[in-house]
């Protein structure tokens, strides 16, 4: 960071829209009242064709407008970065909302320890009204990581919680050294791939417990669906982002001469999802040359891999894959909505938590 520990930090709020001027001024305002006042809000539309760009005008210069012709979020994150000035930069989709305290609490996270080179912060899900559900992001059993996560990241990068793009707040130490985003490459959606994935590798993370922001879900979401089913072109999206993310980290790893096996930036969650694409979808599977006894032994390696969770764990990720590739396709769809959405492994679980009981019964038993 620019500041010296204790002195005033500039943050920087990035606003990527395009069509959602039902929801941009409550986003916009969001920024506005923020506690922390030291702060610039730059609001990019991309080439919206509603009335964002009247909600915009409105605010005046309260903030700083970007107007440009539609070129996908890349684009749009490139040109906000590019007119910023801030020590640390949010990026705020047009459709989300923070609360009041986020840069505050951000501010005080990045002046606690100058080699963070992101924060994260938890997320609860509103509705296309506004109104708050109760759910949280990422879900309470994933855990929230802190501190140095390059390994985790150069062996199972995607299977790292990611933040959606207004769960972070970025040094712009690091952004310096991975802007701009390549648009040729991310298209109309991913660059938050992008930015989440790499800037792990120049510095510690830290993940604080509240939440941050307000997520809203609605019809219009790329990623995400109010109601959990199994979306294929969800999935393939999903597919996709890793594919192009992937060569990115290495790129970025041998930059900073950090070690890392060549080819092996193996997750379980990727290949999951390139298995349930293939085995369920295989007209539309992204992928020509996946096979299903190759995914299945990536599938073994990558849960094998998993120093971050207990080995029961592990050796239910092995026997998925091993289930998946021999189940006929009516019992795969149940195994691949049971990995999709762990509130349906309740059954599973229970199964497990006696087993391990009764092993240990008959283990005292034997002594």
């Amino acid at each position: 960071m620019q500041h010296p520990l204790g002195s005033e930090p500039l943050v920087s709020i990035v606003i990527d829209n395009y069509n959602y001027g039902q929801y941009l001024r409550e986003a916009i305002d969001s920024a506005l009242n923020q506690t922390f006042h030291d702060v610039e809000i730059i609001v990019v539309d991309d080439g919206s064709t509603d009335q964002s760009r009247d909600v915009i005008r409105d605010f005046g210069n309260r903030v700083i407008p970007i107007f440009k012709d539609n070129g996908g979020q890349a684009s749009a994150l490139n040109a906000g970065f590019d007119r910023s000035h801030g020590d640390i930069v949010i990026f705020l989709d047009a459709d989300d909302v923070l609360l009041a305290d986020t840069a505050q609490r951000v501010v005080e996270t990045f002046r606690a320890d100058k080699t963070i080179a992101k924060v994260q912060y938890r997320m609860e899900v509103m509705d296309a009204q506004g109104r708050r559900t109760g759910n949280l992001k990422p879900a309470p059993h994933l855990p929230l990581q802190s501190g140095d996560l390059r390994r985790q990241h150069l062996e199972f990068p995607f299977d790292v919680v990611r933040m959606a793009t207004s769960g972070n707040a970025f040094s712009v130490r690091v952004l310096r050294q991975i802007f701009p985003i390549p648009e040729n490459v991310y298209g109309r959606v991913g660059a938050d791939w992008y930015m989440c994935y790499i800037a792990p590798l120049f510095g510690s993370v830290s993940f604080l417990e509240d939440v941050g922001a307000y997520y809203r879900v609605h019809g219009g979401n790329k990623f995400e669906r109010a109601t959990p089913k199994l979306d294929f072109p969800h999935i393939h999206e999903a597919i996709i982002c890793v594919s192009i993310t992937r060569p990115f980290l290495e790129k970025y790893a041998d930059q900073l001469h950090l070690d890392r096996r060549p080819g092996e930036l193996l997750s379980v969650s990727d290949i999951a999802n390139r298995m349930i694409s293939l085995k369920l979808n295989p007209l539309q599977h992204p992928i020509s040359d996946d096979t299903l006894r190759h995914l299945m032994w990536m599938g073994v390696r990558a849960s094998l891999r998993r120093f971050d969770i207990a080995w029961s764990m592990r050796g239910m990720f092995l026997g998925w894959f091993v289930a998946m590739t021999l189940a006929p396709k009516p019992l795969a769809h149940w195994l691949a909505e049971v990995f999709s959405f762990p509130e349906r492994r309740g059954g599973i679980n229970r199964l497990l938590r006696n087993w391990h009981a009764n092993s240990r019964e008959r283990s005292s038993a034997h002594r």
